[in-house]
């Protein structure tokens, strides 16, 4: 049996400076102080440019246009893009998520729960001038994310307590939870309604609505959503239940195809429908007026005349 990842007897120092030094350029430090980077990354500057020259021959990092300091090497995307193909998560996803993003002109998300973040497995676009900048292998705070939310309102109480029973949760706006306490009501309201949504909750101008991933075994292996900014993102109504729908539908094809079984439920697809339009209906707060019924005149008779109303595109 292999010794465990925690056992320091078996860890190899080179092995791992190299890996903190390639992990430090894929979150986006350029090197180009190699002494400020050394020092973070706890190694002498010598050591560190012999990483970078080991790291550049393998093409795992690489000049970046004009020479000054390094990025991500198309050697480590490929090898990553292939071990994620490799994923039957991913994999599964991949058509769904397409659908999803052509059907409502929005950005889809794949997403999985590590430690106190999101780690993003799988991004689709549209194509269109004004989408999501969130890339594969971008991790955003769980708490103050539609996805994280999710994940989390499908974990234990006491999972949740030990990852944010500690101290205050950091505010990105005034929507944010900043405390277990609130954290706890918000992911309840989630779990009851069978989905996540954000309006303007983590980034300004932009909202998003998530559903869970199931695995075989019935637990949350990971999270889907759609963002968008706010003009275009339904706010309410029935293109907002149509959206929330179609994600929760989306989600349930993931799950059902990883080895799922949804209880009771013929069409697994379908069994979130009513889950999602009581979470649009719960979303919509504001009380509306009826307006009063017009009066036939005497002698004619009154006709009831449906109206059609197109739905935006979103």
């Amino acid at each position: 049996m292999p010794p465990r990842r925690t056992d320091a007897l078996y860890i190899a120092p080179p092995a791992q400076r190299a890996v903190r030094l390639l992990r430090a350029v894929v979150e986006g430090d350029t090197v180009t102080n190699t002494s400020v980077t050394a020092k973070a990354l706890g190694i002498n500057r010598t050591t560190l440019i012999r990483l970078l020259c080991t790291l550049e021959a393998e093409r795992f990092i690489e000049r970046r246009p004009g020479g000054d300091g390094f990025q991500v090497g198309v050697g480590f995307i490929g090898l990553a893009a292939r071990a994620l193909a490799g994923q039957d998560l991913v994999q599964v996803a991949t058509p769904v998520l397409a659908r999803l993003s052509e059907a409502f002109g929005l950005s889809a998300h794949l997403g999985v729960l590590d430690g106190h973040d999101v780690l993003y497995l799988l991004r689709r676009a549209p194509d269109l001038p004004v989408v999501s900048n969130i890339r594969v292998g971008s991790r955003l705070p769980a708490h103050a994310t539609t996805m994280g939310r999710i994940i989390l309102a499908h974990l234990p109480a006491a999972a949740v307590t030990a990852l944010y029973g500690r101290g205050a949760l950091k505010a990105f706006t005034d929507k944010t939870a900043t405390t277990l306490a609130k954290l706890e009501a918000q992911i309840a309201a989630d779990r009851a309604a069978g989905l996540a949504w954000s309006r303007e909750n983590f980034e300004p101008g932009i909202d998003s609505v998530a559903a869970a991933v199931l695995g075989p075994a019935g637990a949350v292996v990971a999270a889907i959503n759609v963002t968008g900014p706010s003009g275009q993102f339904p706010a309410a109504g029935a293109a907002k239940t149509r959206l929330g729908v179609a994600v929760h539908e989306a989600a349930a094809e993931i799950s059902t195809r990883l080895g799922h079984v949804f209880p009771g439920a013929a069409d697994p697809g379908r069994s979130g429908t009513d889950l999602a339009k009581s979470a649009a209906a719960s979303e919509d707060r504001a009380p509306r007026r009826a307006r009063p019924a017009a009066k036939p005149s005497s002698g004619t008779k009154t006709r009831t005349k449906t109206r059609t109303k197109k739905s935006p595109r979103v």
